[in-house]
């Protein structure tokens, strides 16, 4: 009786998929017979076929192949899923996997483009045409790449996904050495971007107030201090969205207003004609041929910052459903290539457009923006001014959750870590004021940040040009001396020749000109 029952239960249709599950592999589908040649030979001579038979499959095989081709097809994707840190179902990068196409479209061209490409005009002044020309487009193409490598490093081995930079650096490189390259420089390239936003859209706003309502408003204008103030509120408010794709939306405003910006910026600057005395002779600079070589630099280090968003593009991709038939990598490339498209025909325009409408007349150390005010706000509408203006505050507002979003996942997975669970609602929304205010202090406490950006910004530098290219080598282990280990290994070196010759010229023009430095008084 009880030798029934165990055969009963061992026969039964739950214990039988556990154990199709749990299997490591199907050598052969179920009904298939493995005939010996000996058993298969016949003593009779074979009948010829006739050319006008038809092949018949019994009513049972088709069905049967089919089942075994799905339940194989099941069980690749159950093996291709089972290896995913059930942690991630808790944090806000990758608690919601149905991005799509147009999502990784949408953050990848609203973190691709920031008031930092309104500086590339200035690097001109350093490099000239040929030379700017050919350094912006070699650039552009270099990152493009990196990019690429990324997105196939995201599931570079079967049934693991790297949705965080710094995941895949530390299984490149180890996790005490991965935590070494890429914490630092990629906590900058999110909280410094967001202390940075919070100035450049608190000035945005104070420019608006003073466009609109300069000469028709009774309201007394708010400090810069308050405009910090008022911009961190409207962040924070936003930030409240759970996740990363919930921010889809605000990722394609900011999209929006960032091409809105910088096509009304080199349209009406160079609609408008050049300033009297525009030069385009490269600036040399006054100490000598080192302080030309310095110069030169940070012209490249100009022209490096444009392009941003390397650390981001793993959290995107990590967004995405994947599965061995469609993988993420080709919708995120495909997403990639067309916000890079409107990338290109924004940035090459700005650098182009503005280099020819100003010159060496640019404002050092400003950009395209302070130029138009400065050389056209006389004979330029306050209404095309002060869109100008606002189209910056709402891409710094949407910029902003992009670049936070690391830094939320980073709390919460703290946080996650100890509890075992996912945070409360009110933890979540706790944790994002408390870091809006921290950005906050930080950007009225050390005014003086933007100045030291090509320094640390130098530092980061390999984040985006020298270490995809490394980590390629490391984990793909291409053939010594075959094509792609060549051009990753070449770009790595130059990457890394490139930081380093970057930070000593941000050194040295630190030493040599000096910065401005002053606590908790923002102009």
């Amino acid at each position: 009786m009880i030798l029934s029952e165990v055969m009963e239960e061992m026969n039964s249709p739950q214990n039988r998929m556990l154990q199709a599950v749990s299997s490591p592999a199907i050598s052969a589908p179920p009904f298939q017979l493995h005939h010996s040649p000996s058993l298969t030979r016949s003593p009779f001579p074979k009948m010829p076929k006739s050319p006008f038979t038809a092949r018949v499959l019994t009513p049972i095989a088709s069905p049967m192949k089919k089942a075994v081709t799905s339940l194989q097809g099941y069980l690749e994707d159950v093996a291709h899923f089972t290896k995913l840190d059930p942690q991630d179902d808790w944090l806000p990068i990758t608690e919601s996997r149905n991005g799509n196409v147009y999502y990784s479209a949408f953050h990848t061209l609203s973190s691709g483009i920031g008031a930092q490409a309104l500086l590339l005009p200035l690097a001109f002044t350093a490099l000239g045409w040929t030379w700017g020309i050919s350094i912006l487009s070699l650039v552009f193409v270099w990152q493009l790449y990196t990019l690429w490598v990324l997105i196939q490093l995201h599931e570079s081995q079967p049934g693991i996904r790297y949705s965080r930079y710094l995941r895949l650096s530390m299984a490149a490189f180890g996790e005490k050495l991965g935590k070494i390259l890429a914490l630092f420089p990629i906590m900058y390239l999110s909280g410094g971007t967001c202390v940075t936003l919070i100035m450049i859209g608190g000035a945005s706003m104070k420019l608006f107030f003073h466009v609109v309502c300069a000469n028709t408003c009774k309201i007394n204008t708010l400090s810069t201090v308050e405009w910090y103030l008022v911009f961190t509120c409207g962040a924070i408010i936003i930030a409240q969205l759970p996740n990363l794709n919930s921010i889809a939306g605000v990722s394609l405003v900011g999209a929006i207003t960032a091409i809105g910006y910088c096509s009304i910026i080199w349209i009406l600057s160079i609609s408008k004609g050049r300033p009297e005395g525009v030069s385009y002779e490269p600036l040399k600079a006054k100490s000598g041929s080192i302080a030309r070589i310095y110069s030169v630099l940070n012209a490249i280090g100009v022209i490096a910052f444009a392009f941003r968003g390397h650390n981001l593009v793993l959290e995107i991709q990590g967004t995405m459903p994947s599965s061995p038939q469609k993988p993420s990598r080709k919708a995120m490339w495909t997403g990639v290539k067309f916000a890079y498209l409107a990338i290109g025909m924004c940035l090459f325009p700005l650098a182009v457009g503005g280099y020819w409408a100003y010159g060496d007349l640019i404002p050092a150390n400003q950009g395209m923006l302070s130029a138009l005010y400065r050389y056209h706000m006389h004979d330029t509408s306050k209404a095309l001014l002060g869109l100008t203006s606002l189209l910056v505050v709402i891409n710094s507002l949407s910029s902003f959750q992009i670049y936070a979003m690391p830094v939320f996942d980073n709390f919460e997975f703290r946080y996650t870590s100890s509890k075992n669970g996912p945070c409360p609602r009110w933890v979540r929304s706790g944790l994002r004021v408390l870091f809006g205010c921290l950005a906050f202090f930080i950007s009225v406490a050390f005014p003086f940040l933007p100045s030291l950006a090509g320094l640390i910004g130098g530092i980061a530098l390999p984040i985006t040009l020298a270490y995809p290219c490394l980590m390629w080598i490391i984990i793909k282990k291409p053939r010594r001396y075959s094509t792609m280990w060549l051009i990753n290994g070449v770009l790595w070196v130059s990457g890394i020749i490139l930081s380093v010759l970057i930070v000593a010229a941000a050194i040295w023009s630190i030493v040599a000109i000096g910065i401005p430095v002053h606590f908790f008084k923002p102009e």
